[in-house]
Order: C-alpha cells, then structure tokens, then sequence
C-alpha cells in the first residue's frame, strides 16, 4: 500500500514541487537584479516584498479552500459541481484583486513608513511596491485558478505556466531595469506583466475544463459567499503568518544599532527570507498533494485510506526537509556573492542561513499537516492554533533583539520558537479524529 500511496505523492507532488520551485523565482530574479543596483534598493524590496505577501498572502484560501472543495467533489464523483465551485473561487478573487489593488496603491507611502526605515531605503521600496500592487488581480487570481486545477489533480498545467511566467519575468526584469533605465521600478513593471500573462493562460485552461463539463461561468452571488465564508479561517490562519514574518521583519529593523548596519541587516534578512520562502515552497509541494490527496479521499468517505496516506506525507516531509537543511548549510558561504557585492551582508547572511537549516526538517513536516488539514477543510482549529503560535512567537522575537541577539538572534527565534510551536499544535491535531470529516463540503 505504501508503494501505491508513493506513486499518487509523486504523481501530484513532483509537478508541484517544480511550479512552487519556479513561484518564489520571481523574487529571486528580482533580489538579484535589484541588489546589483546597490544595498538601499536590495533592502527597500526587502520591505516591500514584506508588505506584498502579506497582501496576497491573506489570499492564499484561494489557492487551498479551493482545493480541498473541488478535491471533494471530485472524490464524491462530481466534476461539474467541483468546477462550478472553481468558477466562483475565481470571481471571488477578481472582486478581492479589485479592492486590494485600490487600497494598496493609496496606502502604500504609510504602509512602508511603519517600518522605521531610513529616507533612501524608504524611497526605493514605496516606487517598488505601489507599481507591484497594480499586479494583485492577477496573482489572486492566478492562486484561484491553480487551486482548482489542483483539486481536479492536475499539477502539470500551473507547472507549465509557472516555467513560462518565470521566464518572460526575468526577461522583462533585465529588460527594464538595465536595458530601460527605469530602476527598481523596472522590475515591479517586469514582474506585473508576467503575472498578467499568467492568469491568462490558467483561465483560458479553467473555463475551457468548465464549458466541457457544462458549469456555468456567470458569478454566482450565493457560490461566492459560500466560497468567502469558508475562506474566513484559513484568511485568519495566514493572517497570523504573515503577521510572524511582518514581525520577524520589524524585530530586524529594531535590533540594528545605525543606518548603515540597518541596511545590510535588512538586505540579509530579505536574502534569508526569499531563500527560505523559496523552500518553503519546494517542501509545500507534498503539502500541495495532501490538499488534493486528503480532500478526494475524504469526499469519497475513506478515512482508512486518509490515515494512511497522511502518515505516508509525514514521513515524505520529513525526508524532504532533511535534504533541503543538508544542501542550504552547504550552500550558505556562497551564496551571499550571487545577490550582491557587499561584504557585511555577505558576513549576516551565511550564519542565519546556517539557522535556517537546522530548520528545515521540523518545518516539512509541518508544511505537510498544514496541506492534510487543508484538505480536510480543517480551517477552524488552524486558525486556532496559529493565533496561539503567534502569541507565543511575538515576545520571543523582541526578547532575541532585547537581548543584544541581533539579525541572528531573532532568526534562531523564528526557526525554533515560531516553526516549533507550529510542529506541536500540527501534530496534536493530526493525532485526533476531529478533522476526518467525509463527503461534499456543502454535506461535510
């Protein structure tokens, strides 16, 4: 059975691997064309990337609600009624897009000031960030449209699409920052356009699935609250995220002693950061199969084969952060040179990446019964228990810097309080029954 669960782990698991592998790219080609530009523009995306995950980040139900419902329904035998579901998941996003796009542009000047940073550093991450919002539409709903080709078990096609938006970012990116002159700016645009052709692309696949089985493309008034309403807790659950990562960042600003060590302190931790969202993102991918796995087993009403495939995930987690932790440590002299030129970042960055390492196998582990308990529409007692992780990470994260601990000793709060307190609350909740709940989501 184990051999039987590998193969549909690997069928769903590796395409998404190399997508998500691909997503994070966009602020790797970003961090190095930017950081070449100086340290003040390197450590202004740094806030502004901050800034902009956290936007779109509290959209990531898109993406995950989807998912498990349409899994569901296409475990119940349903395929109509998972698209239909589908279509209203990406209606929702272009009404979320809309308003989020607006209110970030006007707010973008304040949003970057709560930060405490110096003038230049401010000014570089507000001309970045208010042209990078105007992309929020399309990132919604490219996160609406791959969550529901996911849930109909296709990872291949948001693959394909990310290789391809990858691709034309970075080319637009070299494009408009060196060829155009236009600076950091130039990479914003570059990265906006290639999520536009992207969202494109996915919702051609989407409607075209839709039409073939009958489901209407109008928006649903009813489907679009039913779908707003079950994206509340996990909206809350990533709220507490991206709320640790905002901390994290703020915790960094507060701990450097002058401009000049604040610069290459934030540079560094915006380095860390891409690189550890960035394997955040390959570990997510067994994640992205338990959503897709456990919402088709639990709509079809298998709990046995729910256990079994979960532990299967777990271990695969663990396997998967074990390898990510070895090659990062390895990795971590050199990486710094790649992105820039100078020496101080070069210095803060190898041992908080050395911090990060150590990380890595508690956090796929974790990365994997978040997906399970996704899948499952588990969104309630996750929104829980990220609250409670938040509230114990917060005073961790100021002690570190209160205590002289710096850039390195806030890392090592992130990566042991912060990822530790998830692993405990996660695997308590796996361990009970309460989130194997069966059929359509509208039944479960």
């Amino acid at each position: 059975m184990s051999r039987t669960h590998d193969r549909e782990i690997l069928r769903l698991a590796v395409p998404a691997f190399l997508a998500l592998a691909a997503e994070p790219l966009f602020l790797l080609a970003d961090a190095a064309i930017v950081g070449h530009l100086g340290t003040a523009p390197l450590a202004g995306l740094g806030i502004a990337a901050a800034v902009l995950q956290t936007a779109v980040g509290l959209c990531v139900f898109l993406a995950y609600g989807t998912t498990a419902s349409v899994a569901r329904y296409l475990g119940a035998g349903d395929t109509r009624g998972a698209l239909t579901q589908g279509i209203d998941g990406i209606w929702l996003a272009v009404l979320i897009g809309g308003v989020t796009t607006v209110l970030g542009v006007a707010v973008t000047t304040p949003l970057v000031e709560l930060f405490g940073a110096s003038a230049a550093v401010e000014e570089q991450a507000v001309a970045y960030l208010r042209i990078a919002f105007l992309g929020t539409t399309p990132l919604l709903v490219m996160l609406a449209t791959t969550g529901v080709l996911r849930g109909l078990q296709d990872t291949r096609t948001p693959l394909a699409v990310a290789v391809l938006g990858n691709a034309v970012n970075v080319a637009l990116n070299l494009l408009l920052v060196y060829g155009a002159g236009l600076g950091i700016a130039g990479s914003a645009w570059g990265s906006v356009l290639a999520q536009v052709l992207s969202a494109g692309v996915l919702s051609a696949v989407v409607v075209r699935a839709a039409r073939r089985e009958g489901a209407s493309l109008r928006p649903d008034r009813a489907g679009i609250r039913a779908a707003a309403h079950a994206g509340v807790p996990l909206v809350i659950r990533t709220l507490t995220l991206r709320a640790a990562l905002l901390v994290t960042t703020y915790a960094v600003t507060l701990g450097a002693l002058t401009d000049t060590d604040q610069a290459a302190d934030l540079a560094a931790h915006q380095l860390a950061l891409t690189l550890w969202t960035f394997l955040a993102f390959v570990l997510d991918a067994v994640a992205i199969a338990a959503q897709a796995i456990t919402g088709r087993y639990l709509g079809a009403g298998d709990v046995a084969g729910t256990r079994a495939v979960t532990d299967r995930m777990v271990q695969w987690g663990l396997w998967s952060g074990m390898v990510t932790g070895a090659l990062l440590a390895l990795a971590s002299p050199v990486l710094g040179p790649l992105f820039t030129s100078d020496p101080a970042v070069h210095d803060r960055l190898a041992g908080v990446l050395l911090v990060a390492a150590a990380g890595q196998p508690i956090a796929g582990i974790v990365f994997v019964l978040d997906g399970v308990l996704i899948g499952a529409g588990d969104g309630r007692s996750l929104a829980l228990a990220q609250t409670v992780v938040l509230v114990v990470y917060t005073p961790a994260a100021f002690l570190a810097v209160a205590l002289g601990g710096g850039l390195l000793g806030v890392w090592i709060a992130f990566s042991g309080v912060f990822m530790g307190a998830r692993w405990v609350v996660l695997t308590r909740r796996a361990r009970s029954e309460a989130w194997l709940v069966t059929g359509t989501p509208t039944a479960a």
